[in-house]
């Protein structure tokens, strides 16, 4: 056991030297995937699963602010989840609360929820903004969790806020197809203000993006990791790292 550790810190720093530090990813995206097979594997409940994988979030931010990265998003459920088990979404949900309290109370981050929190139990909702409200005078890394969100929700309420806003000017129905660009929408998304994640990394296998940030990944680099959320390791996120910075990004040019 001992050796093996030892062998892994000899290959992180090989990684790391690897790693060319001008093209370290700005935002970075991150489906957190596999919890439940992970559990299934082991012969244990799904809720076991999600709460090994919650605790691991904090550890994965730590990686993430030493290598540099200025925003993270963490996907952590999705409208889909929603149709599971409610004893399930109950389990789940205090989970995913608990996991969100943590992070806000390292003042090195700042945490913004993304999401329909209409969708979530009011409680639940409720302890989230008031989790990311803890945080809004940290200064360091922005930790965006992104919770009851879908990628063609999310696009959805953008336009329904920009036509609420129109309609609130006296904008005619003409005047809104005339003014409506590519800009109007992301002004309204839920990452408004923020750039568009350079990377995004799935674990657990599956190379689909579900859904995940449709509206800012037109750019972005993909990168799909064989390890289930769990188990994911430092190793494993330096390997996503180098991949990204040995990328040539032409973003169609």
């Amino acid at each position: 056991m001992i050796a093996t550790e030892f062998l892994y810190r000899i290959y992180e720093r090989r990684l790391s030297r690897e790693i060319k530090r001008i093209q370290i990813p700005h935002h970075v995206g991150i489906i957190l995937d596999g919890n439940r097979r992970w559990a299934k594997a082991l012969g244990t409940s799904a809720a076991h699963g999600h709460r090994r994988g919650a605790d691991h979030i904090s550890e994965v931010m730590g990686w993430a602010q030493e290598a540099g990265v200025s925003i993270v998003t963490l996907w952590m459920l999705s409208t889909d989840n929603l149709q599971r088990s409610a004893k399930e979404i109950r389990e789940l949900l205090a989970i995913i609360v608990g996991a969100v309290e943590e992070l806000a109370k390292n003042p090195a981050w700042q945490i913004r929820v993304l999401g329909d929190l209409d969708l979530l139990p009011e409680e639940a909702a409720h302890a989230l903004q008031n989790a990311a409200q803890k945080t809004v005078n940290h200064t360091g890394m922005i930790v965006n969790v992104a919770v009851g969100y879908g990628g063609r929700q999310e696009i959805t309420q953008a336009v329904q806020d920009y036509l609420r806003e129109q309609a609130a000017c006296g904008a005619t129905l003409e005047d809104v197809a005339q003014s409506i660009t590519v800009d109007a929408i992301t002004d309204h998304i839920y990452t408004k203000g923020q750039p568009d994640p350079d990377l995004i990394i799935r674990t657990s296998g599956e190379q689909r993006m579900s859904g995940f940030m449709l509206w800012q990944t037109v750019h972005t680099e993909l990168y799909f990791c064989e390890t289930y959320w769990p188990d994911f390791r430092r190793i494993d996120f330096l390997r996503a790292l180098r991949d990204f910075s040995l990328r040539e990004r032409r973003k169609g040019k």
